[in-house]
Protein backbone atom coordinates (compact mmCIF):
# COMPACT_ATOMS: atom_id res chain seq x y z
CA UNK A 1 0.00 0.00 0.00
CA UNK A 2 1.30 3.46 -0.91
CA UNK A 3 0.73 6.45 1.26
CA UNK A 4 1.56 9.92 0.79
CA UNK A 5 1.41 12.15 4.64
CA UNK A 6 2.18 15.97 3.68
CA UNK A 7 3.60 17.92 6.83
CA UNK A 8 6.42 16.43 8.87
CA UNK A 9 5.51 17.52 12.31
CA UNK A 10 4.85 15.78 15.54
CA UNK A 11 1.61 14.20 13.81
CA UNK A 12 2.94 13.61 10.55
CA UNK A 13 5.85 12.76 11.11
CA UNK A 14 4.86 10.03 14.10
CA UNK A 15 2.07 9.07 11.69
CA UNK A 16 4.04 8.16 8.56
CA UNK A 17 6.88 6.32 10.52
CA UNK A 18 4.48 4.18 12.11
CA UNK A 19 2.39 3.53 8.82
CA UNK A 20 5.93 2.44 7.41
CA UNK A 21 6.67 0.29 10.08
CA UNK A 22 3.80 -2.09 10.01
CA UNK A 23 4.69 -2.61 5.88
CA UNK A 24 3.57 0.88 4.05
CA UNK A 25 5.27 2.69 1.20
CA UNK A 26 5.21 5.93 2.81
CA UNK A 27 6.13 9.15 1.37
CA UNK A 28 6.27 12.07 4.22
CA UNK A 29 6.31 15.79 2.08
CA UNK A 30 7.09 19.29 3.16
CA UNK A 31 7.88 22.37 1.50
CA UNK A 32 10.40 23.02 4.74
CA UNK A 33 13.48 22.45 2.41
CA UNK A 34 16.28 22.39 5.48
CA UNK A 35 13.89 20.03 7.26
CA UNK A 36 13.54 17.48 4.26
CA UNK A 37 16.99 17.22 4.35
CA UNK A 38 17.86 16.87 7.93
CA UNK A 39 15.36 14.07 7.46
CA UNK A 40 16.49 12.58 5.00
CA UNK A 41 20.28 12.50 7.02
CA UNK A 42 18.47 10.89 9.96
CA UNK A 43 17.84 14.15 11.78
CA UNK A 44 14.30 14.42 13.46
CA UNK A 45 13.03 17.82 13.79
CA UNK A 46 11.08 16.41 17.27
CA UNK A 47 12.34 14.44 20.33
CA UNK A 48 9.68 11.77 20.62
CA UNK A 49 10.62 8.44 22.64
CA UNK A 50 11.02 5.65 20.15
CA UNK A 51 10.58 7.87 16.67
CA UNK A 52 14.36 7.66 15.61
CA UNK A 53 14.70 4.62 15.71
CA UNK A 54 11.23 3.66 13.54
CA UNK A 55 12.21 6.25 10.87
CA UNK A 56 16.03 5.16 10.71
CA UNK A 57 14.87 1.78 10.47
CA UNK A 58 12.17 2.51 7.67
CA UNK A 59 13.94 4.58 5.93
CA UNK A 60 17.24 2.28 5.85
CA UNK A 61 14.65 -0.82 4.01
CA UNK A 62 13.15 1.86 1.81
CA UNK A 63 9.84 1.76 3.21
CA UNK A 64 10.07 5.42 4.41
CA UNK A 65 11.31 8.40 2.69
CA UNK A 66 10.66 12.23 2.31
CA UNK A 67 10.66 14.67 -0.12
CA UNK A 68 9.15 18.29 -1.12
CA UNK A 69 7.51 17.34 -4.01
CA UNK A 70 4.09 16.05 -3.76
CA UNK A 71 3.67 15.77 -7.68
CA UNK A 72 6.21 12.91 -7.90
CA UNK A 73 4.82 10.51 -5.44
CA UNK A 74 1.07 11.20 -5.40
CA UNK A 75 0.18 9.56 -8.99
CA UNK A 76 0.37 6.07 -6.95
CA UNK A 77 -0.90 6.56 -3.75
CA UNK A 78 -3.81 5.02 -2.38
CA UNK A 79 -4.41 7.84 0.57
CA UNK A 80 -3.09 11.10 1.20
CA UNK A 81 -2.73 12.03 4.72
CA UNK A 82 -2.95 15.93 5.35
CA UNK A 83 -1.21 16.39 8.38
CA UNK A 84 -0.09 20.05 8.34
CA UNK A 85 -0.19 22.75 11.00
CA UNK A 86 -4.01 24.63 11.69
CA UNK A 87 -2.48 27.56 13.85
CA UNK A 88 -4.43 29.79 16.14
CA UNK A 89 -5.71 32.57 14.44
CA UNK A 90 -6.16 35.83 16.13
CA UNK A 91 -9.67 35.45 16.66
CA UNK A 92 -8.47 31.93 18.15
CA UNK A 93 -10.28 29.59 15.23
CA UNK A 94 -8.37 27.39 13.28
CA UNK A 95 -6.24 28.39 10.28
CA UNK A 96 -6.95 26.20 7.59
CA UNK A 97 -4.54 27.95 5.06
CA UNK A 98 -2.23 25.35 5.00
CA UNK A 99 -4.85 22.50 4.69
CA UNK A 100 -6.21 24.38 1.97
CA UNK A 101 -3.27 24.66 0.21
CA UNK A 102 -2.30 21.11 0.27
CA UNK A 103 -5.86 20.52 -0.91
CA UNK A 104 -5.43 22.41 -4.03
CA UNK A 105 -2.19 20.61 -4.66
CA UNK A 106 -3.77 17.35 -4.68
CA UNK A 107 -6.81 18.46 -7.08
CA UNK A 108 -3.74 19.59 -9.31
CA UNK A 109 -1.41 16.05 -9.31
CA UNK A 110 -4.30 13.82 -8.83
CA UNK A 111 -4.52 11.08 -11.26
CA UNK A 112 -6.50 8.08 -9.85
CA UNK A 113 -8.68 7.56 -6.98
CA UNK A 114 -7.47 7.86 -3.42
CA UNK A 115 -8.70 8.66 -0.30
CA UNK A 116 -7.78 12.58 1.17
CA UNK A 117 -7.45 12.02 5.02
CA UNK A 118 -7.65 15.24 7.60
CA UNK A 119 -5.19 14.62 10.01
CA UNK A 120 -4.57 17.89 11.33
CA UNK A 121 -7.21 18.95 14.05
CA UNK A 122 -9.60 20.85 11.82
CA UNK A 123 -12.83 22.47 12.79
CA UNK A 124 -16.60 21.07 12.15
CA UNK A 125 -16.68 21.54 8.26
CA UNK A 126 -13.26 21.44 7.36
CA UNK A 127 -13.63 18.10 5.04
CA UNK A 128 -16.26 20.09 3.49
CA UNK A 129 -13.98 22.98 1.94
CA UNK A 130 -11.47 20.16 1.69
CA UNK A 131 -13.49 18.71 -0.85
CA UNK A 132 -14.47 21.68 -2.47
CA UNK A 133 -11.14 23.08 -2.53
CA UNK A 134 -9.94 19.96 -4.71
CA UNK A 135 -12.47 19.77 -6.72
CA UNK A 136 -12.23 23.55 -7.83
CA UNK A 137 -8.07 22.81 -8.51
CA UNK A 138 -9.10 19.97 -10.50
CA UNK A 139 -11.72 22.60 -12.82
CA UNK A 140 -9.12 25.04 -13.02
CA UNK A 141 -6.70 22.21 -14.56
CA UNK A 142 -9.53 20.89 -17.00
CA UNK A 143 -9.30 17.42 -14.61
CA UNK A 144 -12.07 15.20 -13.19
CA UNK A 145 -10.28 12.09 -10.96
CA UNK A 146 -12.59 10.38 -8.51
CA UNK A 147 -11.78 10.73 -4.97
CA UNK A 148 -12.92 10.81 -1.67
CA UNK A 149 -12.85 12.42 1.84
CA UNK A 150 -12.12 11.25 5.34
CA UNK A 151 -11.57 12.95 8.77
CA UNK A 152 -9.08 10.92 11.06
CA UNK A 153 -8.59 12.77 13.98
CA UNK A 154 -5.28 11.67 16.16
CA UNK A 155 -5.01 10.87 20.01
CA UNK A 156 -1.57 11.07 20.75
CA UNK A 157 -0.32 11.53 23.74
CA UNK A 158 3.30 13.60 23.59
CA UNK A 159 5.63 11.07 25.36
CA UNK A 160 3.80 8.21 24.17
CA UNK A 161 2.62 8.59 20.87
CA UNK A 162 4.58 5.23 19.14
CA UNK A 163 2.39 3.49 22.02
CA UNK A 164 -0.56 5.29 21.16
CA UNK A 165 -0.17 4.84 17.15
CA UNK A 166 0.32 1.26 17.59
CA UNK A 167 -1.34 0.34 20.31
CA UNK A 168 -4.64 2.68 19.92
CA UNK A 169 -7.33 2.11 21.92
CA UNK A 170 -9.97 3.25 19.25
CA UNK A 171 -9.39 4.46 16.08
CA UNK A 172 -12.06 7.04 14.77
CA UNK A 173 -12.61 7.53 11.29
CA UNK A 174 -15.26 9.72 9.35
CA UNK A 175 -16.31 8.72 5.48
CA UNK A 176 -18.56 9.18 3.08
CA UNK A 177 -18.87 6.16 1.30
CA UNK A 178 -18.18 2.64 1.39
CA UNK A 179 -15.11 2.89 -0.75
CA UNK A 180 -13.12 5.09 1.50
CA UNK A 181 -14.12 2.70 4.67
CA UNK A 182 -12.18 -0.43 2.87
CA UNK A 183 -9.64 1.56 2.25
CA UNK A 184 -8.90 3.24 5.81
CA UNK A 185 -9.66 -0.50 7.08
CA UNK A 186 -7.27 -1.90 5.28
CA UNK A 187 -4.62 0.90 6.52
CA UNK A 188 -4.78 0.15 10.22
CA UNK A 189 -5.66 -3.40 9.93
CA UNK A 190 -2.17 -4.18 11.33
CA UNK A 191 -3.24 -2.39 14.54
CA UNK A 192 -6.23 -3.92 15.12
CA UNK A 193 -4.91 -7.72 15.41
CA UNK A 194 -5.00 -7.41 18.99
CA UNK A 195 -8.92 -6.24 19.28
CA UNK A 196 -8.25 -2.89 18.84
CA UNK A 197 -11.24 -1.11 17.22
CA UNK A 198 -11.78 1.05 14.04
CA UNK A 199 -14.95 3.58 15.03
CA UNK A 200 -16.61 4.75 11.74
CA UNK A 201 -18.65 7.71 11.45
CA UNK A 202 -19.99 11.02 9.56
CA UNK A 203 -17.25 12.98 8.98
CA UNK A 204 -18.72 16.19 11.11
CA UNK A 205 -18.89 13.73 14.13
CA UNK A 206 -15.26 12.91 13.77
CA UNK A 207 -14.12 16.35 13.55
CA UNK A 208 -15.98 17.16 16.49
CA UNK A 209 -15.29 13.66 18.70
CA UNK A 210 -11.50 15.37 18.57
CA UNK A 211 -12.41 18.67 19.83
CA UNK A 212 -14.94 17.31 22.46
CA UNK A 213 -12.11 14.85 23.54
CA UNK A 214 -9.43 17.34 24.11
CA UNK A 215 -11.74 19.65 25.80
CA UNK A 216 -12.99 17.44 28.05
CA UNK A 217 -9.64 16.45 29.42
CA UNK A 218 -8.70 20.18 29.64
CA UNK A 219 -11.84 20.46 31.84
CA UNK A 220 -11.10 17.90 33.92
CA UNK A 221 -7.83 19.36 34.63
CA UNK A 222 -9.35 22.92 35.48
CA UNK A 223 -11.94 21.71 37.55
CA UNK A 224 -9.48 19.49 39.81
CA UNK A 225 -7.07 22.87 39.95
CA UNK A 226 -10.15 25.00 41.31
CA UNK A 227 -10.83 22.44 43.49
CA UNK A 228 -7.11 21.97 44.68
CA UNK A 229 -7.03 25.81 45.56
CA UNK A 230 -10.64 25.67 47.23
CA UNK A 231 -8.69 22.47 49.69
CA UNK A 232 -5.90 24.96 50.62
CA UNK A 233 -8.52 27.76 52.21
CA UNK A 234 -9.99 24.68 53.68
CA UNK A 235 -7.43 22.77 55.03
CA UNK A 236 -8.13 19.94 52.67
CA UNK A 237 -5.78 17.59 50.76
CA UNK A 238 -6.50 17.14 46.94
CA UNK A 239 -4.62 14.25 47.01
CA UNK A 240 -6.88 12.15 49.23
CA UNK A 241 -9.93 13.76 47.33
CA UNK A 242 -8.03 12.55 43.77
CA UNK A 243 -8.28 9.62 45.56
CA UNK A 244 -11.75 9.57 46.54
CA UNK A 245 -13.72 11.04 43.49
CA UNK A 246 -11.46 8.60 41.43
CA UNK A 247 -12.01 5.40 42.76
CA UNK A 248 -16.06 6.00 41.48
CA UNK A 249 -16.38 4.38 38.44
CA UNK A 250 -18.09 6.81 37.07
CA UNK A 251 -15.57 9.16 37.03
CA UNK A 252 -12.32 7.25 36.54
CA UNK A 253 -8.26 7.85 37.87
CA UNK A 254 -7.40 10.09 34.74
CA UNK A 255 -6.49 13.41 34.57
CA UNK A 256 -7.45 14.27 38.06
CA UNK A 257 -3.87 15.33 39.00
CA UNK A 258 -3.66 18.86 40.18
CA UNK A 259 -0.91 21.13 39.42
CA UNK A 260 0.35 24.18 37.39
CA UNK A 261 -2.12 24.06 34.33
CA UNK A 262 -2.42 22.29 31.08
CA UNK A 263 -0.09 23.54 27.87
CA UNK A 264 0.76 21.79 24.65
CA UNK A 265 0.56 22.13 21.27
CA UNK A 266 -3.39 20.16 21.68
CA UNK A 267 -5.38 21.65 24.84
CA UNK A 268 -4.55 25.38 24.86
CA UNK A 269 -5.52 25.17 20.67
CA UNK A 270 -8.20 22.84 20.62
CA UNK A 271 -10.10 24.79 23.43
CA UNK A 272 -9.67 27.84 21.99
CA UNK A 273 -10.75 26.67 18.61
CA UNK A 274 -14.16 24.94 19.70
CA UNK A 275 -15.02 28.13 21.36
CA UNK A 276 -15.33 30.23 18.22
CA UNK A 277 -16.77 27.41 16.33
CA UNK A 278 -19.80 27.71 19.31
CA UNK A 279 -19.53 31.28 18.70
CA UNK A 280 -19.92 31.34 15.21
CA UNK A 281 -22.52 29.11 14.89
CA UNK A 282 -24.72 31.67 17.90
CA UNK A 283 -23.62 28.69 20.71
CA UNK A 284 -21.23 30.11 23.42
CA UNK A 285 -19.35 27.58 24.82
CA UNK A 286 -19.81 28.99 28.50
CA UNK A 287 -18.29 26.03 30.80
CA UNK A 288 -15.17 26.58 28.26
CA UNK A 289 -14.40 29.67 28.63
CA UNK A 290 -14.21 29.33 32.66
CA UNK A 291 -11.91 26.02 31.93
CA UNK A 292 -9.41 28.57 29.49
CA UNK A 293 -9.47 31.55 32.69
CA UNK A 294 -9.35 29.27 35.29
CA UNK A 295 -5.96 27.68 33.65
CA UNK A 296 -4.16 30.57 32.67
CA UNK A 297 -4.34 31.70 36.33
CA UNK A 298 -3.04 28.31 37.49
CA UNK A 299 -0.10 28.89 35.37
CA UNK A 300 0.84 31.48 38.10
CA UNK A 301 0.00 29.38 41.05
CA UNK A 302 3.52 28.75 41.85
CA UNK A 303 4.77 32.68 41.49
CA UNK A 304 2.06 33.30 43.92
CA UNK A 305 3.29 31.10 46.38
CA UNK A 306 6.42 32.09 46.03
CA UNK A 307 5.76 35.95 46.21
CA UNK A 308 4.07 34.77 49.72
CA UNK A 309 6.76 34.01 51.17
CA UNK A 310 9.76 36.08 49.82
CA UNK A 311 7.93 39.18 48.72
CA UNK A 312 6.84 40.85 45.64
CA UNK A 313 10.69 41.83 45.09
CA UNK A 314 12.64 39.14 44.11
CA UNK A 315 15.71 41.30 43.29
CA UNK A 316 18.87 40.03 44.14
CA UNK A 317 16.83 35.94 44.07
CA UNK A 318 17.80 33.21 42.69
CA UNK A 319 15.37 30.68 41.57
CA UNK A 320 16.58 27.39 40.55
CA UNK A 321 13.78 26.18 37.91
CA UNK A 322 13.68 22.04 37.19
CA UNK A 323 11.47 21.60 34.20
CA UNK A 324 10.66 23.33 30.91
CA UNK A 325 8.44 21.91 28.39
CA UNK A 326 4.61 21.50 29.25
CA UNK A 327 4.89 17.90 30.16
CA UNK A 328 7.75 15.23 30.03
CA UNK A 329 8.97 12.92 28.02
CA UNK A 330 8.98 16.23 25.26
CA UNK A 331 10.73 18.81 24.13
CA UNK A 332 7.45 20.67 23.52
CA UNK A 333 6.94 24.41 25.13
CA UNK A 334 4.20 25.63 23.12
CA UNK A 335 1.61 27.14 25.85
CA UNK A 336 4.48 25.37 28.67
CA UNK A 337 3.35 26.80 32.32
CA UNK A 338 6.92 28.14 32.46
CA UNK A 339 6.95 29.88 29.89
CA UNK A 340 4.65 32.48 31.82
CA UNK A 341 5.86 31.09 35.76
CA UNK A 342 9.65 32.50 34.67
CA UNK A 343 8.64 35.49 33.06
CA UNK A 344 7.16 36.85 35.68
CA UNK A 345 10.09 36.14 38.26
CA UNK A 346 12.13 37.83 35.73
CA UNK A 347 10.03 40.53 35.95
CA UNK A 348 9.48 40.58 39.44
CA UNK A 349 13.73 40.69 39.88
CA UNK A 350 14.55 37.51 40.16
CA UNK A 351 17.96 35.79 38.75
CA UNK A 352 16.13 32.34 37.15
CA UNK A 353 18.43 29.35 36.66
CA UNK A 354 17.00 26.55 34.64
CA UNK A 355 17.24 22.83 33.58
CA UNK A 356 15.73 20.46 31.81
CA UNK A 357 16.74 16.92 29.99
CA UNK A 358 15.56 17.95 26.43
CA UNK A 359 13.73 21.21 26.08
CA UNK A 360 16.36 23.99 26.68
CA UNK A 361 17.11 24.56 23.47
CA UNK A 362 13.78 24.79 22.06
CA UNK A 363 12.94 27.07 25.49
CA UNK A 364 15.26 29.89 24.28
CA UNK A 365 12.78 29.83 21.20
CA UNK A 366 10.02 30.44 23.85
CA UNK A 367 11.15 32.43 26.50
CA UNK A 368 12.48 35.91 26.00
CA UNK A 369 13.85 36.78 29.39
CA UNK A 370 17.40 36.80 30.59
CA UNK A 371 17.29 32.81 31.56
CA UNK A 372 20.60 30.86 32.78
CA UNK A 373 20.32 26.77 31.62
CA UNK A 374 22.29 24.79 32.89
CA UNK A 375 24.24 21.06 32.40
CA UNK A 376 22.17 19.21 35.25
CA UNK A 377 19.84 19.83 37.84
CA UNK A 378 22.69 20.41 40.86
CA UNK A 379 24.05 23.37 38.94
CA UNK A 380 20.67 25.17 38.41
CA UNK A 381 20.58 25.18 42.42
CA UNK A 382 23.89 26.76 43.41
CA UNK A 383 23.18 29.69 46.06
CA UNK A 384 19.52 29.37 45.21
CA UNK A 385 16.56 31.06 47.34
CA UNK A 386 14.40 28.30 46.32
CA UNK A 387 13.76 25.67 43.73
CA UNK A 388 10.45 25.44 41.50
CA UNK A 389 9.66 22.45 39.84
CA UNK A 390 7.26 22.51 36.78
CA UNK A 391 8.09 19.39 35.02
CA UNK A 392 8.00 16.22 36.45
CA UNK A 393 10.54 14.43 34.81
CA UNK A 394 11.42 10.98 36.18
CA UNK A 395 15.23 11.91 37.03
CA UNK A 396 13.45 14.75 39.48
CA UNK A 397 11.33 12.45 41.59
CA UNK A 398 14.48 11.11 43.67
CA UNK A 399 17.20 13.28 44.08
CA UNK A 400 19.82 13.91 46.81
CA UNK A 401 18.01 15.92 48.92
CA UNK A 402 20.98 16.39 50.98
CA UNK A 403 23.29 17.74 48.13
CA UNK A 404 20.40 19.98 47.46
CA UNK A 405 20.01 21.53 51.16
CA UNK A 406 23.80 21.91 50.83
CA UNK A 407 23.57 24.01 47.23
CA UNK A 408 20.69 25.73 48.05
CA UNK A 409 20.91 29.20 50.36
CA UNK A 410 17.66 29.01 51.59
CA UNK A 411 16.01 25.35 51.84
CA UNK A 412 12.95 26.35 50.26
CA UNK A 413 10.75 23.65 47.35
CA UNK A 414 7.87 24.38 45.24
CA UNK A 415 6.53 21.79 43.66
CA UNK A 416 4.22 22.55 40.62
CA UNK A 417 3.40 18.95 40.48
CA UNK A 418 3.13 17.02 43.57
CA UNK A 419 5.46 14.62 43.61
CA UNK A 420 7.13 15.21 46.72
CA UNK A 421 6.15 13.54 50.02
CA UNK A 422 6.08 16.83 52.29
CA UNK A 423 6.63 15.20 55.79
CA UNK A 424 10.21 13.85 54.35
CA UNK A 425 11.32 17.46 52.99
CA UNK A 426 10.01 19.23 56.16
CA UNK A 427 11.85 16.39 58.68
CA UNK A 428 15.10 17.30 56.44
CA UNK A 429 14.51 20.66 57.18
CA UNK A 430 13.22 22.28 53.67
CA UNK A 431 10.23 24.40 53.54
CA UNK A 432 7.93 22.69 51.15
CA UNK A 433 4.89 23.91 49.16
CA UNK A 434 2.75 22.42 46.99
CA UNK A 435 -0.48 22.23 45.30
CA UNK A 436 -3.94 22.02 46.80
CA UNK A 437 -2.68 21.08 50.19
CA UNK A 438 -4.16 22.80 53.51
CA UNK A 439 -2.44 24.36 56.43
CA UNK A 440 1.03 24.26 54.56
CA UNK A 441 3.69 26.37 56.22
Amino acid sequence: MKIIVVGTGYVGLVTGACLSDVGAEVVCIDIDQQKIRNLQAGILPIYEPGLEEIVHRNAQKGRLSFGTDIASGIREADAIFIAVGTPEGEDGSADLKYVIAVAEQIGEHLEDYAVIVTKSTVPVGSSVKVKEAISASMARHGRQVPFDVASNPEFLKEGAAINDFMSPDRIVIGVESDRAAKVMEQIYKPFLLNGFRIIFMDIPSAEMTKYAANAMLATRISFMNDIANLCEILGADINQVRSGIGSDPRIGNKFLYAGIGYGGSCFPKDVKALMRTGEQHGHPLKMLEIVEEINEKQKLVLFRKLCRILGTDLTGKRIAVWGLSFKPQTDDMREAPSIETIHALVRAGAEVRAYDPVAMKEAGRHIDQPVTYTEDEYTALEDADALMLLTEWREFRLPDWERVKALMRRPLILDGRNIYNAKELEAQGFVYQCIGVGNQG
